[in-house]
């Protein structure tokens, strides 16, 4: 079906108030982008977490109404919610009715990373070949295709490593393209954990894809108890699992969440487990390194385009 856009031009302290005026109007999703990117390609795409502002200083706020709504009655209510706003801070757009699975499908094309590791979509045959290790992916609604330089460098990473009958936990799971890679090659068994619900759907659904769903296991952050781990495993809450004490840690999300998380990350991960962070722009990383040196040895950074890859080594 057709679509109205209203696309609102904001500074990055206005956002929080300018997305919430557009959720109040019934704007039926709502995209975040640079305002400042030249094109397309350089827009980073990130879906912020909860109370998480985004990284670009100046936004642009994509917001899809029905066809037939009111553009005065939008633009003058907008006036009333957001008294700051200017004329030339907003603009619509007709949005014609097209195939999104047929668009998406025509830029996502079988992608190599590292010596072995191949992702494909999931309508394209991949050729008979056991010395390939194969992930089919539908990102659905999530985050997570291999196109972002992030998941390049995480996959890359993976593919690099000795995963034979090792756990892996992958926080901030989106498509599930991290855990599912893992266990194509050769890892026993999985945690995918992500704060958006419809990640943990699509997540279930490539595991399925790739006939893996048997060796995942899917949780929200607050299902997960990271407690202090060790070689004989971690508690859980309510049946719900937990992040454990895994072989493997790996996580793509943001540098501050990652900051953040550092603790956590650390006690889901047995002493001398490889781990990867990514998610990083350039220039973040140093107070990265500074904050998880406390945890893990053989810091090592690696860049893609303006992004970074933290690895290293669980001390002990």
């Amino acid at each position: 079906m057709p679509f109205l856009e209203l696309s609102l031009i904001v500074r990055i302290e206005q956002q929080p108030g300018a997305e919430e005026a557009l959720d109040d109007l019934g704007a039926l999703s709502i995209t975040l982008q640079d305002a400042d990117a030249e094109t397309a390609d350089e827009q980073a795409i990130f879906e912020p977490g909860v109370g998480e502002l985004p990284l670009w200083p100046t936004i642009t706020l994509n917001a899809l109404f029905d066809e037939h709504a009111d553009r005065r009655g939008l633009s003058a209510a907008l006036g009333e919610l957001l008294p700051w706003l200017e004329p030339d801070q907003l603009r619509f757009n007709d949005v014609a009715d097209q195939d999104w699975e047929r668009v998406w499908m025509d830029q996502f094309k079988p992608m190599p990373f590292g010596k072995r590791l191949w992702i494909y979509p999931w309508n394209i045959e991949p050729p008979a070949d056991d010395d390939l290790v194969v992930v089919r992916l539908d990102p659905g609604l999530a985050f997570g295709s291999g196109t972002h330089p992030t998941t390049a460098l995480c996959l890359q990473w993976l593919d690099g490593l000795d995963l034979a009958g090792k756990t892996i936990t992958d926080y901030g799971c989106g498509s599930g393209i991290l855990a599912i890679a893992a266990l194509k090659l050769g890892a026993a068994s999985a945690i995918g954990v992500d704060n958006d619900p419809q990640a943990l759907i699509a997540s279930a659904d490539n595991a399925e894809r790739n006939d893996v769903a048997d060796r995942l296991a899917l949780f929200l952050p607050e299902d997960v108890v990271a407690e202090e781990a060790d070689a004989h495993g971690c508690a859980s809450a309510a049946g719900a699992g937990c992040a454990g004490a895994a072989d493997v840690f790996i996580a793509n999300i943001l540098a501050g969440p990652l900051g953040e998380l550092a603790p956590t990350f650390a006690a889901a991960a047995k002493p001398g487990a490889p781990f990867a962070i990514s998610g990083i722009l350039a220039g973040q990383q140093d107070e990265l390194l500074q904050r998880y040196t406390e945890w893990f040895d053989e810091l090592r950074v690696e860049t893609r385009e303006d992004w970074v890859r933290i690895s290293g080594r669980r001390r002990g």
